[in-house]
């Protein structure tokens, strides 16, 4: 299985990053990946078909939110550091604001 592309740093905007976490489904992805580990899609509670999950996990990784790696037939994906760096506190800021509602 192939590696997915992920946008350089420099292709990270900030536009797309709010984008991007402005879905409940992707803020609770990232919620989950907030530990800092990799999970596998196994580790996201969401009643969803697959195919819409993996669209979620698509827009994360296309805003350059996530890095998604592949080995065999699983994936895993975490939280990139470039969007901490790029943007401090803001997915810190999200998610503190998502745990208060």
């Amino acid at each position: 299985m192939r590696q997915p592309r992920h946008p350089g740093t420099e292709e990270i905007e900030l536009a797309n990053v709010l984008s991007a976490l402005g879905d409940p489904v992707r803020l609770h992805i990232v919620e989950v990946l907030a530990d800092r580990a990799e999970h596998t899609r196994d580790d996201f509670e969401v009643a969803l078909a697959q195919s819409t999950l993996s669209h979620h996990m698509k827009t994360l990784r296309e805003a350059g939110v996530t890095r998604h790696r592949n080995e065999g037939t699983r994936c895993y994906v975490r939280l990139r550091d470039d969007v901490e760096e790029l943007y401090p506190g803001v997915l810190g800021s999200v998610l503190a604001a998502v745990r208060r509602s």
